[in-house]
């Protein structure tokens, strides 16, 4: 069994012949950039950094004189910033520990360990008459539908049974968030479905010194893995950058840490074992290989690309744009998965880009192979 390698197309430099001529404006120092191998937007911010450089440059010395002095204000403003988002961030781990109870007591509604009492079960800004109203209208809409339908559209799109009325819990509750929320949609395969469905519980753990969080995934007894917790570490910073403390934006998450997951054999959904046929250059003779590559998959999240030495490398760019989306999906569910979960589950939290019709969508389509590839002129 070979090593396993990642599977997609190679990245390649977003430059191309054809877009040089659209570069204006930069002169030598263009020419000098599209030699270096940047991409394209690599390439016009160096430029408009440039330009923008060369416009103070003009200014009178008096003028850039005082805006010398605005920068100076600029850094102190940044100061008592940083100061601010470490003190949000103090707060936020203070009451992360009043948050827990509720947490607890929504994990066991959702288990069904806990039966809520009447009281508990009021929703006093809510119409509940509506949703009650509602509620049976769908079921009979459902029973009309199922005696009116006829038997061609019930062989092209088969009704799922009805949940147990008497059922422990809420069934498939971070599941259904999953599918509801696009970003997490987008991550989970059909492969990854029958784990998610096992998903119990997630919670978050805040770190005060050095500040950062866990993501911590509870999982049910399963056919896949034997963890019963799966983490996800994110390390943050709320200081300027000393060579560059303009830049300063608020907290940002520099790096992460995944967990080893414990597949059972056969069952690790984030490798699939391609064929391959070989053929020899002299002797014409052909054989079979396989090869393990990484398969798409919402536990990659769990397994995150390391830096390589050189920061200045193209893989190094094509990681650190992978890491920045780790990043975006680690402080969304933080801030909005976990705390809101019950208003994704319903769809009344959801953003309009979660609630878009797909339907309207283009259809996109893979140029992946189905898994066997024919390589000539291999060595043995």
């Amino acid at each position: 069994m070979g090593t396993v390698e990642r599977s997609g197309d190679d990245h390649t430099s977003e430059v191309e012949s054809g877009e040089e001529e659209e570069i204006v404006g930069g002169g030598e120092l263009a020419q000098h950039l599209m030699k270096s191998g940047i991409t394209r937007n690599e390439m016009l911010a160096a430029i408009t950094n440039r330009i923008h450089v060369e416009a103070l440059a003009s200014l009178p010395p008096n003028v850039r004189r005082r805006i010398r002095a605005l920068r100076t204000l600029q850094k102190e403003f940044v100061d008592i910033e940083a100061k601010f988002y470490s003190e949000v961030h103090a707060l936020e781990c203070k009451y992360e520990k009043l948050y827990k109870p509720l947490f607890e007591k929504r994990a066991q509604i959702v288990s069904g360990s806990y039966e809520p009492t009447d009281e508990e079960c009021l929703n006093p800004w809510r119409d509940e008459n509506e949703e009650e109203e509602l509620a049976r209208a769908v079921q009979g809409a459902a029973i009309t539908d199922g005696t009116e339908k006829k038997p061609a559209e019930e062989e092209v799109k088969a009704i799922e049974p009805a949940m147990d009325p008497n059922v422990k819990g809420i069934p498939d509750f971070w599941y259904t968030i999953f599918r509801n929320v696009s970003m997490l949609c987008e991550m989970m395969q059909e492969h990854d479905e029958p784990i998610l469905k096992c998903l119990q519980d997630i919670k978050v753990q805040m770190h005060d010194d050095p500040i950062g969080f866990t993501l911590e995934f509870y999982f049910a007894p399963n056919d896949y893995f034997t963890n019963t917790v799966l983490t996800k570490e994110y390390s943050m910073k709320c200081k300027p950058d000393e060579e560059n403390p303009l830049e300063f934006e608020g907290p940002e998450i520099y790096s992460c840490k995944g967990c080893e997951i414990n597949w059972k054999k056969g069952k690790n959904v984030t490798v699939k074992t391609i064929k391959k046929k070989q053929k020899h250059k002299s002797r014409g003779s052909v054989r079979t290989v396989t090869k393990s590559v990484q398969a798409d998959s919402f536990f990659n999240f769990f397994s995150p690309p390391a830096m390589p030495d050189d920061p200045n490398s193209t893989l190094a760019s094509d990681i650190q744009a992978l890491l920045t989306a780790d990043f975006e999906i680690g402080h969304y569910i933080r801030e909005r998965v976990v705390s809101r979960a019950v208003l994704l589950y319903t769809g009344e939290g959801l953003d309009e880009d979660d609630d878009d019709d797909y339907e309207e969508e283009e259809d996109s389509y893979s140029d992946e192979d189905s898994g066997t590839e024919e390589v000539s002129d291999a060595e043995d």
